[in-house]
């Protein structure tokens, strides 16, 4: 599970970082400018919200336990 995680959080700054290429490149040398960017950072939304439900699901089965404040106090 920790793997899994660190690879989503890999993804997620790795697409961060295409949207920022493709942010500084497009549209410059009198080229037309893409959707590239907007791609990536859907790519980036996409990566977090799968991490986020994988983390939940992951809780449900009893695979990650939460630590800290015990629940109902």
């Amino acid at each position: 599970m920790t793997y899994f995680i660190a690879l989503a959080f890999l993804a997620i700054l790795a697409s961060l970082g295409a949207a920022l290429f493709f942010m500084m490149r497009d549209g410059r040398d009198d080229k037309p400018k893409t959707n590239h960017m907007a791609r990536a950072l859907a790519f980036r939304v996409g990566f977090s919200i799968l991490l986020f439900v994988c983390i939940l699901l992951a809780w449900k089965l009893g695979y990650i336990h939460p630590t800290g404040i015990p629940a109902g106090k």
